[in-house]
């Protein structure tokens, strides 16, 4: 399985956008991806903003090349999300999952 690591940071007079915005449109349009198995969103007050860390679980990396393109560290952000954030990641990380509990 590959993990996808993406952050995205927000005004903190804004906590709940990014979190709204995740749950009514980025997790059922992923949900209906192939390969796509997971994903969790998670935030921290960090200099002034409110971070945000969204890792996806991904069957294989040509399931993520389906969703991103050929150039898979290239982030894909949506204007709704955009809109809701003060600044966020162009690229992302990936990373191979060796172990879950």
């Amino acid at each position: 399985m590959i993990v996808r690591a993406w952050r995205g940071r927000a005004a903190p007079t804004n906590p709940q956008g990014y979190p709204k915005h995740f749950r009514d449109h980025v997790a059922p349009e992923l949900a209906r991806l192939p390969g796509f198995v997971g994903a969790s969103l998670s935030q921290r007050s960090m200099d002034g903003a409110i971070e945000f860390l969204v890792l996806t679980r991904w069957e294989s990396v040509e399931n993520i090349k389906q969703f991103a393109g050929a150039d898979i560290a290239n982030a894909v952000v949506e204007p709704g999300a955009v809109a809701e954030l003060i600044d966020f990641d162009e690229t992302v990380q990936h990373y191979e999952s060796i172990e879950e509990i």
